[in-house]
């Protein structure tokens, strides 16, 4: 048994408390958000105000993983969620019409989860951590730095506690960083003189423009949930007890996207897209929240094979964060607070053997998730970079272009590319399985299906009103 903190209890942070307090660990969760979680959904919505976290009130969505790793690690809390109200969600539902082949396959069960909106799903993950024997939730409490004791390794600082904005210490055997995409984790490493950790950051380059609404039913999904749309995407997520939202989001430097910040503006951006205008059907319970400023981070803890701290590791976002675009945030989160809990099972007592384990794993296991996100990121702000200045966009990856025309026509390939798009799985290992490489590469130079909507001429038009 050890005392572990963990810095940050949003969704990850106290996921990763829970999986550590189970296996018997005394875990204490230190939130620098003061106020409580409320007590339903309409109220976490309404009420609670989380400074700390930027996109409380963008779009977030579960994904099938997500599921698959709390059932595993957490079980129970999927039907919390679904109790809260969370939207049960089936992909498989919504083959695409050119899909004659609409027989179910075994594990469709995989591609199943309950989703919701941010405020309610994490009322609902505090609620069962409030709910644990051995795990503490302390709120309005920051950390404000790493407290160090003797080190196992020979100029590397070892960490043995945090100190707090009240003034006080606690001690600890591990403190996990879960503080999200703001993490200051890299001015308490400088304050202890530790190496610089392997680090990269830039801008994402997308800004969000995004609306919610609550009606009767859900809107009937008729294309992709992240459509690029011309030189804008859309995102069209269903929600908890009778909302969704609908998001436009395009490059920060698109300065005529400035215009859908004004509702009506928005509505008839959306209202010119075929396959989501249905989704304004529906009663607005926002006005339109924009988001930019979002940054693509990543941070290594160890710098050639040697950790720059020891004790002291950093899961979810405060590791890697991208464009929340794809909604894998939380789900890839899930993942590595998984391996957080299976590494510290193996090393419990070796904080170095720790730290390089868990370093080692993440490459492997989460790493490629981020590598694969930010690769497609760069890929389509450049799409809508020439879109926008009336340029020939530049040549797509041929194996992602042969798996999107695959899945319009192939029940299989559908279900592949579903698993690449919820991290169920990686391209590459999709693409390993008997007889798939095949049928992507018969499709590779076929266009894959192109949403309609408005070309930029007309965008432009829908904009200026």
């Amino acid at each position: 048994m050890a005392a572990i903190v963990v810095c940050g209890g949003g969704v990850i942070g106290l996921c990763a408390g829970l999986m550590l307090a189970e296996d018997g660990h005394e875990v204490t969760v230190l939130e620098p958000d003061p106020a409580d979680p409320p007590g339903t959904p309409a109220e976490a919505w309404d009420d609670w105000r989380r400074a700390g976290v930027a996109q409380f009130r963008q779009p977030h969505t579960l994904l099938p993983r997500f599921r698959q790793v709390v059932d595993r690690e957490l079980p129970g809390l999927t039907e919390r969620l679904a109790d809260a109200g969370c939207l049960r969600v089936d992909y498989v539902e919504s083959l695409p019409p050119s899909i004659a082949d609409r027989a179910p396959r075994p594990g469709d069960d995989r591609l199943r989860f309950v989703t919701g909106r941010r405020p309610v799903t994490e009322a609902v993950v505090a609620a069962a951590a409030e709910g644990h024997p051995r795990l503490r939730v302390r709120r309005g409490v920051r950390v404000t730095g790493l407290v160090i004791g003797p080190s196992p390794l020979p100029g590397v600082p070892h960490v043995t506690g945090v100190s707090t904005d009240t003034g006080g210490r606690l001690a600890a055997d591990l403190v996990v960083d879960a503080t999200g995409r703001r993490s200051p984790s890299a001015d308490w490493l400088a304050e202890l003189d530790a190496r610089p950790a392997q680090a990269e950051s830039q801008p994402s380059g997308f800004v969000y423009y995004t609306r919610y609404f609550t009606g009767p039913e859900q809107p009937r999904r008729l294309g992709p949930q992240l459509a690029p749309v011309g030189s804008i995407s859309l995102i069209t997520l269903g929600g908890d007890n009778d909302t969704w939202s609908v998001t436009v989001f395009g490059p920060t430097r698109d300065a005529p996207l400035k215009a859908l910040r004004e509702p009506a503006v928005f509505d008839r951006v959306i209202a010119a897209c075929p396959r989501q205008a249905h989704w304004l059907d529906g009663e607005p319970i926002t006005g339109v929240l924009a988001m930019a400023g979002v940054l693509d981070r990543y941070r290594r803890l160890v710098v050639d094979g040697v950790p720059v701290v020891t004790g002291f590791l950093a899961v979810g976002d405060a590791w890697a964060c991208t464009n929340p675009s794809a909604g894998r945030g939380i789900s890839v989160g899930a993942v590595h607070a998984q391996l957080l809990r299976a590494v510290v099972r193996e090393s419990p007592d070796d904080p170095v053997e720790l730290a390089r384990l868990f370093d080692g794993r993440t490459e492997c296991e989460v790493a490629p998730f981020y590598r694969n996100q930010l690769a497609a990121d760069r890929t389509r702000i450049a799409e809508m970079d020439a879109l926008r200045a009336g340029r020939e966009p530049p040549p797509a990856d041929p194996t992602r272009t042969g798996l999107l025309a695959a899945a319009a026509h192939d029940a299989d390939a559908y279900r592949a590319l579903l698993e690449t798009v919820t991290c169920l799985a990686l391209p590459e290992e999709v693409l390993a399985r008997p007889g798939m490489a095949e049928l992507v590469a018969a499709h590779a130079g076929e266009p894959p299906p192109v949403p309609p909507g408005p070309d930029r001429a007309q965008l432009l038009e829908l904009l200026a009103g």
